[in-house]
């Protein structure tokens, strides 16, 4: 959430109405932030705690994974839909996120401007292939740009009839053929933005013009927040420790993870700090090891000797910015394709298997992240870089700039019915 409230924050100081429409659970941050709140439902931490044991298993059984993701998210589906019209149907541009696709049909009928705003790569292109594949794959260019269509694929299948029964009778639109939203898109010429740096993933050069690379979307909280006195003092103590934290992270044993992360620290030689997040502390870890519920990544990171962390896109951004080596353990979605692109980059050592992972592996990695100097320092020249842009400001600009050039044209059935024309 964090990324698209920045965002929010943005357009809002450039003079803008926000609302954000997403789960209830995310209500509290969203309106702490001082923007307005419109809820889809569903729990998204419950619904995780389902996915990622089976996403692990996906690519070896991608048919059987589609199935199983139909059957539980049908029950949702409708609701999230009318929910999603609610929550926009009087809005005058719209920016969506890969979740967030029915913001893209309710735009086409009101007739606005959308983006879609997406923290990963998620174009289709011959570079690379989609961050959701297997790691590690070499496809070459056209399986590169197949693996982006799978993947859209993956999410079109089991909704489609959902979505164009919704399209027909809510938003007065035609029903989209098999090939779904994402190719409707890039007909269209929908802008697409991506939130994160060149410097961490190039833009590749077969992204058509409408296709950008922003800069990350940083939330700056740390500049108002206070650290407990426990952390001032834990820093003051003694060297630049090590930051660890595996944000809201499901289907593993937290405790078993802690344990191990305390016993490379102490193999290694460095002090650490655990940000547990929702998790309960983890009773009995050394004193060189701080327990936290969570502190801002943009005051503590700057301040630790280098990350672990599990490769979600948005955590990655704020190590690279931190200028800090990172030690990534991906546990699913797209860290592992983050985790090769920070090894890629040079600025930390090859990721870790979650599954496998032993103290002692964890160690060796936090001592190359110690001590190699080149690694140090290529963290380094990677943080003044990404510090260096303004992602936000420049999704700003590329919204104004379309918004203002927009066409006025009649808007489908259902925004004829009910859209109010608010920001």
């Amino acid at each position: 959430m964090q990324p698209y409230v920045a965002l929010g924050r943005g357009l809002q100081g450039a003079g803008h109405t926000v609302r954000v429409v997403t789960h209830d659970v995310f209500e509290p941050f969203v309106r702490g932030h001082g923007l307005d709140f419109a809820v889809v439902g569903g729990n998204p931490h419950d619904l995780m705690k389902q996915v990622i044991p089976a996403w692990r298993k996906a690519w070896k059984n991608p048919v059987g994974f589609v199935r199983w993701m139909n059957r539980l998210v049908r029950p949702m589906v409708e609701s999230f839909l009318a929910q999603s019209w609610e929550g926009c149907r009087d809005a005058e541009a719209i920016l969506f996120s890969p979740m967030g696709t029915p913001g893209y049909h309710v735009a086409e009928s009101l007739g606005v401007p959308a983006f879609f705003a997406a923290i990963q790569p998620v174009v289709p292109t011959r570079a690379f292939p989609s961050p959701l594949a297997p790691p590690r794959l070499r496809l070459g260019g056209a399986l590169n740009r197949r693996s982006f269509e799978m993947a859209e694929q993956m999410s079109w299948f089991g909704i489609r009839k959902y979505v164009n029964r919704w399209r027909i009778e809510t938003l007065g639109l035609a029903p989209l053929a098999l090939a779904g939203p994402y190719r409707a898109m890039r007909r269209r010429g929908v802008p697409v933005l991506h939130g994160y740096s060149a410097a961490a993933v190039p833009r590749p050069a077969d992204w058509p013009e409408t296709v950008q690379v922003t800069g990350y979307w940083f939330l700056d909280d740390g500049d108002s927040w206070q650290p407990p006195a426990v952390l001032r003092d834990f820093l003051a103590a003694g060297p630049p420790p090590v930051t660890i934290g595996f944000g809201t992270t499901f289907g593993h044993d937290k405790v078993a993870l802690h344990q191990t992360v305390a016993d490379a620290l102490r193999l290694a030689g460095q002090r650490g700090i655990l940000l547990t997040g929702m998790d309960e502390p983890t009773p009995g870890l050394p004193g060189e090891v701080l327990q936290l519920e969570g502190a801002p990544h943009d005051w503590l990171y700057p301040r630790s000797s280098a990350v672990v962390h599990h490769g979600g896109a948005g955590t990655t951004g704020a190590g690279l910015r931190a200028g800090v080596p990172n030690v990534i353990i991906p546990f699913f979605y797209d860290h592992p394709f983050w985790g090769h692109r920070v090894a890629a980059l040079g600025a930390g050592p090859e990721p870790l298997s979650l599954r496998r992972l032993k103290a002692e592996d964890l160690a060796a990695a936090l001592r190359r992240a110690a001590g190699e100097q080149p690694m140090r320092e290529r963290a380094a020249a990677l943080g003044r870089q990404v510090r260096a842009e303004d992602g936000v400001a420049r999704v700003v600009e590329i919204v104004e700039r379309a918004a203002a050039a927009w066409p006025k044209r009649a808007p489908g059935a259902a925004a004829q019915a009910g859209a109010g024309g608010r920001a």
